[in-house]
């Protein structure tokens, strides 16, 4: 997943689940990697790490 498509996911996530998007990402990512789906965890980091730059800092 590119950052332009990993942004638009975050948006979306973060629209749906507000404060909540961010622990959903995680979420998604540990599954995928308890999966041995490397490949969509590191997708799910990136989703994670948009939410996390949209939030700011000291956002929790």
């Amino acid at each position: 997943m590119d950052a332009i498509k990993s942004a638009e996911y975050a948006r979306a996530l973060y629209t749906a689940h507000g404060d909540k998007a961010e622990w959903e990402a995680a979420q998604k990512m540990r599954a995928c990697e308890e999966a041995g789906k490397a490949d969509e965890a590191a997708d799910w980091k990136m989703v994670r790490q948009a939410i996390r730059a949209m939030r700011g800092p000291n956002q929790g």
